[in-house]
């Protein structure tokens, strides 16, 4: 909502004054029924709000005006004063939010809270001053956690506010809190819990207690959104209660398909893009979208829900002594036990609880060991399929506890590889087959192999888009662009200067790849030696791990060139980094304060400044995984 439409909205009802009791002239073109010392308590209230808080003033007062048809002038200054004093309670709903995971579950609290009546107002945690917590009544955070316990990008600077001296007593606050996350990581939740702990230290008291919620997240999510909205209605009752009006918006189109409703796409290709000798299997994916009226940015995901392999079901239920025609009831629905899995559950990944439950329903010493050690447990839970679980000690297992083992299936998140400015109607992905041996047996990703083996050309995949707004290009066109992406992690940037070159872009651009050898693994080779030649893509820098004795990586390219890349970062320059989380990242983030540290001549400590200060800026965007 912005000033001008609540200003339209106002101008609207009061268009019939006389003109000697106009508003003074400061507001061009708008009349009201108000003298200058009316309108000037009414200025000096609505100086401090937001553009929400605005329009809710807005419907509030038109609400007034309804049910108050005789009123005269003088009560809406009173009732002006009497917000200023003590505002109406609401809820306000705060997302931090990297893949788009946690903005999901805020916009769903968001309108069931206005189904129920409640006030509300929806804010993206960048987008939201921490001072103004003070004002608030009850507020929920909807936080996911990024990388190894850190703030998403769009909360770094509220994360950081909130452990400051400048952060605001809150002994007026009641608060809730849901953490997203995968209790794989050591760091489970860890930005739910951070918050949490700052409100509590400030004197916030929390009105339900937080949720840590998993991969699987929708059903306890919905649970404890139900309780908390009830709990906050049942609050906010005994408060001033005004009718909410809405207020015209323009809308922009967008797809009914949605995470819950995905589109039923059709795969256009699947090639395998890496050579013959190559030790990885690399697929270069084309989706048709046609007619689903699906649109994306660069710098978004497509989410793919897929279907687990028959075999590896048929594999599972053997070694727990099921036939696969055992009933099971899922989500109100009777199912085949064979038919579950293969549709409804996680049966590739597996994960510490997992592992834990079935050290206690097998007795097998080995997992009852590693249960006691919470690093060799995550350690050994993400590098062990379910099937390598479940071999530890065959164990006779009911339909109920096989699926009392596992997670309900999730879609995966791919970064898009195309443009829509270039390819119309269609998706691009790049994805790499997970795929090794065990025992003298192919293990392979679930979603991965369903892509590159099972789905056949013509074949049906159900989609959607995940929009992320922590990855984008700069508005400007002009701006220089430096794109780090080893690996699958070139993907986005293959949309990025398709972008920027269907846009006519003059910023420069600069790529840093890598991969293990030029001859077979040099993604989309092609392409950017076009780009290189036609002088879009300005620099290309490439490191082959495997082309020479010694090592090198995309990160010693970075140090190779920390001149020139200071010098494109005193110009204005984006950083891009996409990838491998656990071990690229950290070193291309350790190179580039290098980089800060020499070339700026700065110490350790502010180079680390500098380096956050770009990604506050949204000057340094990462997507990595």
């Amino acid at each position: 909502m912005n000033r001008d439409v609540v200003t339209m909205s106002l101008q609207k009802k009061e268009n019939n004054t006389s003109p000697e009791n106009s508003a003074p002239s400061g507001i061009a073109g708008l009349t009201a029924p108000l003298n200058d010392q009316q309108f000037g308590q009414l200025q000096q209230t609505v100086s401090e709000l937001s553009p929400q808080q605005l329009a809710w003033v807005s419907g509030y007062f038109w609400g007034l005006s309804q049910s108050q048809p005789s009123a005269a002038a003088a009560p809406i200054a009173n009732a002006a004063s009497a917000v200023a004093a003590k505002p109406a309670g609401k809820l306000t709903i705060i997302f931090a939010s990297q893949t788009g995971n946690a903005k999901g579950v805020a916009e769903a609290l968001e309108a069931e809270a206005k189904a129920e009546g409640i006030a509300v107002e929806l804010f993206d945690a960048s987008d939201y001053k921490g001072k103004n917590l003070a004002k608030e009544t009850h507020v929920i955070i909807v936080a996911s956690t990024n990388g190894e316990g850190e703030a998403p990008d769009n909360a770094i600077e509220l994360h950081e506010f909130l452990q400051s001296k400048k952060a605001p007593k809150l002994p007026n606050l009641k608060y809730g809190v849901i953490g997203l996350g995968d209790s794989s990581y050591e760091f489970f939740c860890q930005t739910g819990k951070d918050f949490d702990a700052f409100l509590a230290k400030q004197g916030a008291t929390s009105f339900i207690d937080r949720i840590d919620c998993d991969v699987d997240y929708e059903g306890e999510a919905q649970t404890w959104r139900a309780k908390a909205l009830e709990q906050v209605k049942e609050a906010l009752s005994s408060g001033i209660e005004a009718e909410v009006v809405q207020l015209p918006l323009a809308q922009a189109a967008h797809s009914q398909y949605n995470k819950q409703n995905p589109y039923t796409a059709t795969l256009l290709t699947s090639q395998k893009i890496t050579g013959r000798d190559s030790g990885k299997d690399v697929r270069h994916i084309e989706i048709d979208l046609e007619e689903s009226g699906l649109t994306y940015q660069p710098g978004d995901a497509l989410g793919v829900w897929f279907e687990n392999s028959s075999d590896l079901v048929n594999a599972i239920l053997a070694q727990v002594g099921l036939s696969g025609v055992e009933s099971i009831d899922v989500d109100d629905e009777s199912l085949s036990i064979h038919s579950a899995l293969v549709s409804k559950y996680e049966i590739t990944a597996s994960n510490p609880q997992l592992v834990t439950k079935y050290a206690e329903l097998s007795g097998s010493k080995k997992l009852l060991k590693l249960v006691d050690d919470k690093d060799k447990l995550r350690e050994y839970a993400g590098n062990t399929q379910l099937i390598d679980v479940l071999k530890e000690k065959k164990t006779k297992l009911s339909a109920e506890e096989l699926v009392g083992l596992l997670r309900k299936l999730t879609p995966r998140l791919y970064s898009i590889a195309s443009s829509q400015t270039e390819v119309d109607e269609e998706v691009h992905l790049t994805v790499g087959l997970v795929e090794y041996d065990k025992c003298d047996e192919k293990r392979f990703g679930g979603a991965s192999s369903f892509l590159a083996h099972r789905l056949e050309e013509g074949g049906e995949v159900k989609v959607f888009v995940e929009n992320n707004n922590n990855f984008k290009l700069p508005e400007s066109d002009d701006v220089p662009v430096i794109m780090i992406g080893p690996g699958t992690g070139i993907a986005p940037f293959r949309s990025f200067i398709q972008e920027r070159d269907n846009r006519d872009a003059e910023g420069k651009n600069w790529l840093f790849f890598g991969d293990r050898t030029f001859t077979q693994d040099f993604l989309y080779q092609v392409e950017w030696q076009k780009y290189l030649k036609s002088g879009l893509l300005t620099q290309l820098d490439v490191a082959f791990s495997r082309d020479q004795h010694e090592k090198v990586y995309v990160q010693h390219r970075i140090l190779e060139q920390a001149q020139q890349l200071w010098g494109w970062l005193q110009e204005g320059a984006y950083i891009y980094v996409c990838g491998d989380a656990t071990r690229m990242a950290k070193d291309v983030h350790e190179a580039l304060i290098t980089v800060a540290s020499q070339q700026g001549n700065l110490s350790r400590e502010q180079a680390e400044e500098y380096i956050n200060d770009l990604r506050k800026a949204k000057r340094y965007q990462r997507d990595v995984y």
